[in-house]
């Protein structure tokens, strides 16, 4: 993979929701490195925060909550962006059963306002709404969810998310469906990982808070199974979705795409642990913890199908599940000995570009 495999993006505008956060920053990065600006809308309260350690070229930030449809439409009007990546949300599952209100308003009522606010933007040709490997209805398949697969949930987040694809689909089927509307599709991954997430209750950030102080790792449910991808990955798999729906503006397209590890690549949460501190070395361990509340109410087993985004996109990982939490820890132990979250962000896009 080259920058020259990227070539529709030099020079281009694309909106970004969310772009305060871990994805929305990394994406933004991204396509800066890819020639392209980035114009963001949202806000990010959080601390630490990556967004506000970064410096990328070519982008800036409006901020503003996505459901303020007025100041959201202002913004992105006036924006002069030909693609829309919508990745603000509320993204935790442990945070959405203590705030199951704010959760179903930022998923669904936010992704509503951002499709209502792009009806009215002229030059916008494609709209890619990021949901989650969580939408599907979990039946602990042994295979890899399909896009044609149920939606469900569970959990107020795999809920949310589940009805933000339902409300995407009504409201393109009554409002998109003209020939100069801008095209529109869903992307579900999940399990992200990559420096700089400081997210609450997530296995890698806790890690890396844990083992930057000299203290275990403590993992809740370490024989549960993920599909663990850098966050590069579907991030590059969300530009080729954008790219197919900008330029084939008046051709079908599918509507949901699956970014995923290889079937193979799934790992425990304790094998993750086990990679994670013999990366990070410096007699790093991890022990597993003692269960009860919400935390016990994760699936156990969740995997999607990627074969669509295989073939029609030509999309694989770039790195191996193992390559992946290797490359996360050296950013978390780079980062922690005083190394710059932008070089170590550029770091991986320039060796995800060379390869």
């Amino acid at each position: 993979m080259s920058s020259s495999a990227f070539d529709y993006w030099n020079g281009r505008r694309a909106f970004v929701t969310g772009d305060m956060g871990f994805k929305g920053t990394w994406l933004c990065s991204l396509l800066s490195r890819l020639g392209a600006q980035s114009i963001g809308f949202g806000q990010d309260e959080r601390s630490p925060l990556l967004y506000r350690e970064m410096s990328i070229p070519g982008h800036s930030h409006t901020e503003g909550d996505i459901n303020d449809l007025a100041a959201m439409t202002r913004s992105l009007t006036g924006s002069g962006a030909e693609v829309l990546f919508h990745l603000a949300a509320q993204p935790l599952v442990l945070t959405s059963y203590a705030d199951p209100v704010g959760t179903f308003e930022a998923n669904v009522m936010g992704t509503v306002r951002v499709l209502e606010a792009a009806r009215s933007v002229s030059g916008l040709k494609a709209i890619v709404i990021v949901t989650s490997d969580k939408v599907y209805r979990n039946d602990e398949l042994t295979r890899g969810y399909r896009e044609s697969d149920p939606l469900g949930g569970a959990d107020p987040y795999s809920a949310s998310k589940a009805a933000a694809e339902v409300a995407t689909r009504a409201m393109v089927a009554s409002f998109f469906s003209k020939s100069d509307a801008p095209r529109v599709a869903t992307v579900r991954a999940g399990n992200v990982i990559g420096g700089g997430d400081w997210a609450a209750h997530r296995l890698l950030p806790d890690a890396a808070r844990a083992l930057s102080k000299g203290l275990p790792l403590v993992v809740r449910n370490p024989s549960s199974t993920r599909p663990w991808q850098h966050v590069l990955d579907p991030l590059v798999g969300y530009l080729r979705v954008a790219e197919k729906l900008a330029i084939h503006h008046k051709q079908p397209v599918e509507a949901a795409w699956n970014f995923g590890p290889e079937a193979t690549q799934s790992l425990t949460v304790g094998e993750v642990a086990e990679l994670f501190v013999r990366a990070w070395g410096k007699n790093a361990e991890w022990q597993a913890a003692t269960l009860d509340g919400p935390q016990a109410k994760e699936a156990k087993l969740l995997a999607v199908d990627s074969g669509l985004a295989h073939r029609e996109l030509n999309w694989r990982p770039r790195w191996r599940s193992d390559e992946a939490i290797r490359r996360t820890a050296a950013w978390y132990r780079d980062h922690a000995a005083g190394e710059k979250a932008t070089d170590l962000v550029a770091r991986d896009i320039n060796e995800l570009l060379a390869g």
